[in-house]
């Protein structure tokens, strides 16, 4: 068995395609009517369709999972991030770990945890 993949649940499946495109560079590899699947494993599944298959309620801002870019250069990404999404939420601005990993932390459009951080 093997891990294809993850999914996140949002509100507007158009915008958040956006959003991953424009920060992140992912592509959009299938559009299954509610369900997206964008490149390096990234799913994304309209809310109303959550709710439907599940028949429960969606979290934003549940802080038990984040999804984890990798970046050279946090300090860049973070200037295009308050460019392109000047209203996103922060759970830290870059700061470097004592191990010596600069990182940032701030939620999508939906509340989905992200973290950008430096190659280990």
């Amino acid at each position: 068995m093997k891990l294809s993949g993850f999914l996140i649940v949002v509100k507007d499946i158009e915008k958040a395609k956006k959003y991953y495109q424009e920060l992140f560079g992912l592509e959009m590899l299938a559009d299954n009517n509610g369900n997206m699947i964008l490149s390096d494993g990234l799913v994304l599944q309209e809310e109303k369709y959550w709710r439907k298959f599940t028949g429960k309620d969606v979290s934003s801002h549940s802080n038990s999972c984040e999804l984890y870019f990798e970046d050279e250069n946090v300090d860049a990404f973070y200037e295009k991030l308050k460019m392109l999404y000047p209203k996103t939420e922060f759970v830290n601005l870059p700061v470097t770990h004592s191990w010596g990993q600069r990182v940032i932390r701030f939620y999508d459009l939906d509340g989905n945890m992200i973290e950008v951080g430096t190659p280990m």
